[in-house]
């Protein structure tokens, strides 16, 4: 039996999809096209008054890169029947692009420190993020959404995501075994994990405003206490993400048709590519 995540939950098919799993064992729905209605998601959400903020961090060669691409394919397709507040961390506000954005529709820019190594740009996200929803989400928005900016939307992102903690299951994982993982798996860290449920991708993640608090500083906490004892996590915040949600379990989880790559090639039971990998040249983007 279905543990719904919110009311629009009551009209999810999970018997649509006989070609993949539709429900974790904790009863928590995985979202597959032909699930559910996306009328009836915009409508429900619409009359409930959510309203999304989507974090994005842009440092360095990134914001060239990829910053201007996410933004105009947000606006195209991430929650186009929602107030939506994008909130671009970035070192040099300067150069964030004008984007033109739909009524209801408002971007900030958060201006952050470059950190030397891209591995502490990628782990202090998680402060970063916990801060600002301390001090400005939580005023304006019921959901958090947090993205990898190298990544294009290509497809509708809606309302049938939200929930109060959303994983994204990562798609080159999702068909795997799970000791083929790439959990951590260094007993000295606090993301030391031996099993798991899934293998989640930190590209994607997000929730109600206080569940993305509560999982963002629990992150940097482990982080942290990592740091002091000289120990870094294999896949540094999303090691810690996945040991977060191993212990917290999502209550909604998104196939990987909500962030895919092209590069696996096809698959039958991917119906709609929704979010996209871009292209990645890490020698070029990356800070020593």
């Amino acid at each position: 039996m279905l543990t719904p995540g919110n009311s629009a939950d009551a009209g999810l098919d999970l018997w649509s999809r006989s070609d993949v799993q539709t429900c974790t064992s904790w009863n928590a729905p995985i979202i597959w096209e032909g699930m559910f209605n996306p009328r009836h998601y915009d409508q429900i959400h619409r009359d409930e008054g959510s309203s999304v903020a989507l974090t994005v961090f842009a440092i360095g060669r990134y914001l060239d890169a990829y910053l201007e691409a996410f933004l105009n394919s947000s606006e195209n397709h991430f929650m186009v029947s929602l107030p939506v507040s994008y909130y671009v961390f970035t070192d040099t506000p300067e150069k964030v692009p004008n984007i033109k954005l739909a009524p209801d529709r408002r971007l900030t820019v958060v201006k952050v420190e470059r950190h030397r190594r891209w591995q502490d740009i990628s782990m202090m996200r998680m402060k970063a993020i916990s801060d600002l929803i301390e001090s400005d989400i939580r005023l304006h928005s019921t959901h958090v959404f947090c993205f990898d900016v190298d990544q294009v939307f290509t497809g509708r992102f809606g309302p049938e995501a939200l929930g109060d903690t959303v994983a994204l299951l990562h798609a080159h994982y999702y068909h795997l075994p799970e000791m083929l993982f790439t959990y951590d798996r260094n007993p000295k860290s606090k993301a030391f994990m031996k099993t798991g449920d899934f293998y989640y991708h930190a590209a994607v993640f997000g929730g109600s405003w206080k569940s993305v608090k509560a999982l963002t500083e629990a992150c940097y906490k482990s982080i942290m206490e990592d740091k002091k004892h000289n120990v870094e996590a294999l896949w540094h915040d999303e090691s810690h993400l996945n040991r977060y949600f191993w212990l917290h379990k999502p209550s909604r989880v998104l196939s990987p048709e909500y962030c895919w790559d092209t590069s696996i090639g096809y698959r039958t039971d991917i119906r709609v590519q929704r979010l996209l990998w871009a292209p990645k040249n890490y020698q070029q983007l990356r800070t020593s």
